[in-house]
């Protein structure tokens, strides 16, 4: 198991609440991509991992707790038709803790100088899990001309923490009792940022670029019909923030859908990049 900055506390409470993605998370570190490091500005170091020739270069970006490790399923696959990239953000994987902000905008300019300090150039499809699917919605909205699709996969609504704490809150209860105990540093950080700079990306309306969404079709969690209501009106509105035409639903997948169905995220993730070229 690879080494991590921010090591994720694994207590009962993972068992009780029934909460399987971040014992996913964890396990995410048994396997490993191959690693390369980029120096950012201010001389801070991070890791990477790129295959793959032919662009436009697809950039896959993780959920809370993972590092570029989550993407192990389909990494090597879409890198036989073309060039890919995945990194970890700082607290995860080979990349150190920092002191930036952790709101989505910040790591969607965060992503851009990493781009830019591996040399990578535009224009991108990007394809984003969970948080990271709100991080590449906020790459996407600050920066269109760059980017020539984006994939998202279980995205995580901008306004999800806050509906879930007014709807929902014996959910939003566990999810406390979680940060407070199992979470690790990074993790707090961009669970608590993850509101922030997103009502201005909202009030931009929708993007004007392809974009697929890909949403699970089974919880990962023992969901209330408060929830289950809740996320049900949360992924319609993400129809309006993206612009997609609809949604698809992955019946047989859990929140880790890149690994629950790699199939399905490789084909949609490919068809992007082939009607880019």
């Amino acid at each position: 198991m690879t080494a991590t900055t921010d090591r994720i506390k694994r207590p009962k409470l993972l068992r009780a609440a029934g909460i399987a993605t971040l014992l996913a998370a964890t396990l995410a570190a048994c396997a490993s991509l191959p690693s390369s490091k980029a120096t950012m500005p201010g001389g801070a170091e991070m890791a990477y991992a790129l295959a793959g020739q032919g662009g436009p270069l697809v950039v896959l970006q993780a959920g809370l707790g993972d590092g570029k490790d989550a993407w192990q399923s389909v990494f090597q696959p879409l890198a036989r038709n073309g060039a890919v990239f995945a990194y970890d953000r700082p607290g995860y994987g080979a990349t150190p803790s920092g002191t930036a902000p952790r709101d989505p905008c910040s790591v969607a300019e965060e992503e851009r100088r990493l781009l830019q300090a591996a040399g990578l150039k535009p224009p991108y499809i990007l394809a984003g899990h969970s948080i990271g699917g709100l991080y590449q919605y906020a790459f996407a909205a600050l920066y269109p001309h760059e980017v020539a699709g984006l994939v998202l996969l279980d995205p995580t609504h901008p306004r999800h923490w806050e509906r879930m704490q007014q709807e929902a809150p014996a959910q939003a209860a566990v999810i406390k009792g979680m940060r407070a105990v199992t979470f690790s540093g990074a993790m707090k950080r961009e669970f608590d940022e993850q509101a922030v700079c997103t009502e201005r990306l909202m009030q931009a309306g929708p993007l004007r670029m392809p974009v697929r969404l890909l949403m699970s079709g089974r919880s990962d969690m023992a969901a209330t019909p408060a929830f289950t209501t809740m996320q049900d009106g949360l992924r319609q509105d993400w129809l309006r923030l993206s612009g997609a035409a609809s949604a698809e639903t992955l019946a047989q997948s859990g929140h880790y859908l890149q690994k629950d169905a790699p199939d399905a995220v490789i084909a949609a993730i490919e068809t992007m990049r082939r009607s880019a070229r």
